[in-house]
């Protein structure tokens, strides 16, 4: 499978979830800057100068968290990790990394441009694609899927149940027999939403809809064919139009669309040192499909924090946890998945991911202002172990239930 502000810093969270607060920038004022770059430099603010970047590196003693940091990726490494990776704090890039290779097979060393899929992280993109149309005034979170979709077998199911996976519908990948799929290679969601209407995959939904959080990649294939509906263009459009461009990830695509320029950024997906065949559901998005580097997810995570893609307000919305049928600290509110302080606020926002062969992570910390992005394209568990790096980022031991989420 190919794949190929204005200025302000962190000021920490307020209010009901400490809310984050880089500055917020004024939209109206964002509409007139014409050109990608101009709006992502004046909404994140400018890069720190280099008295600046001096002087943060020293409040947060970057010199010994990157000898730590290097040594823990020294071991990924040794343990069989191949990809790239991206810490920074403060606004200053405390590692930068690429281990392996693009293909194992032809030895072709990865750079920073390289492009992985982004596997389930492709969600956090398709919840602030739909939120902003709900910010738009196109449709409301209490809207049905019907609403736009009048022949989906499945009611009284929401945006927002949708967005926070308590639907109860079943998953696709799973759902679909071959008499009904009749040997179509690489459907795309609007073939998978036709099945859906043309079938009821099960006799029921696996849980009644708001009953409970069930994680369903269901939920986002239906989220980004609304998208489409509402926007009237195709998904990796609007995308690029109300995301990527703004925020300059010139190197992030859809891998459905991927134009032949991306062909130089790709990579190939690896399980157990073998290349892993296309798949059948590989041209289905909004789960999953979307192709990114660690430099264009770095934008993404300034452009969240600085309240440039969504208001301050939606931001709260995306992160309220959702999912509280059952005790402990992991949760999910719209498209990201939250680890909770003794609050019951978001002390960390992160979403992974998996799919043939890739596996990634995102993980930010609002308290501290760090984010820790690994993407890998030969499958490594050591992707999802993250504690020793929390350790090393907040400058003591964290719990270790943070380890058990993962």
């Amino acid at each position: 499978m190919n794949c190929a502000g204005k200025k302000g810093k962190w000021a920490g969270w307020m209010a009901i979830l400490g809310l984050l607060v880089i500055s917020a920038c004024d939209r109206t004022q964002h509409s007139k800057v014409k050109q990608p770059n101009d709006w992502y430099t004046e909404c994140v603010g400018k890069p720190l100068t280099a008295e600046q970047e001096v002087e943060v590196r020293q409040q947060i003693d970057a010199e010994k968290k990157v000898a730590e940091i290097t040594e823990i990726f020294r071991k990924k490494r040794l343990g069989g990790f191949n990809g790239n990776v991206l810490i920074a704090q403060k606004g200053v890039v405390l590692y930068k990394q690429s281990f392996g290779y693009a293909h194992l097979k032809e030895k072709d060393t990865l750079r920073a441009d390289h492009a992985f899929q982004l596997a389930s992280l492709s969600k956090p993109f398709t919840a602030v694609a739909v939120l902003k149309l709900y910010e738009a005034n196109k449709l409301s979170l209490d809207d049905s899927i019907q609403h736009f979709f009048p022949d989906f077998p499945y009611h009284h199911i929401t945006i927002q149940n949708l967005l926070s996976h308590r639907s109860g519908l079943p998953n696709y990948t799973y759902a679909f027999m071959d008499s009904v799929r009749r040997g179509q290679k690489y459907p795309a969601n609007a073939t998978v939403m036709h099945w859906f209407a043309a079938v009821k995959p099960t006799p029921k939904l696996y849980n009644r809809p708001n009953r409970s959080f069930s994680y369903s990649n269901t939920n986002y294939l239906v989220l980004a064919a609304i998208v489409e509906k509402v926007a009237g263009v195709p998904f990796e459009d609007y995308l690029r139009k109300h995301i990527l461009d703004p925020l300059g990830m010139k190197h992030t695509f859809l891998v459905s669309d991927a134009p032949d320029s991306t062909a130089a950024y790709r990579t190939v997906g690896h399980q157990y040192g073998r290349i892993v065949p296309k798949d059948y559901y590989d041209e289905v998005y909004g789960d999953k499909g979307l192709c990114s580097t660690t430099e264009d997810l770095y934008r993404f995570y300034k452009g969240l924090m600085a309240d440039c893609l969504l208001s301050r307000k939606t931001m709260r919305e995306a992160f309220s946890p959702r999912s509280f049928e059952r005790p402990g600290m992991k949760n999910y509110g719209y498209g990201f998945r939250l680890h909770l302080n003794e609050r019951e606020t978001p002390k960390y926002i992160y979403h992974g991911g998996w799919w043939k062969g890739y596996n990634t992570m995102l993980w930010m910390s609002p308290d501290d202002d760090f984010v820790i992005i690994i993407l890998s394209n030969s499958y490594n568990r050591s992707v999802y172990q993250v504690k020793e790096l929390l350790d090393i980022l907040h400058g003591q031991v964290q719990p270790d239930d943070v380890e058990k989420d993962l």
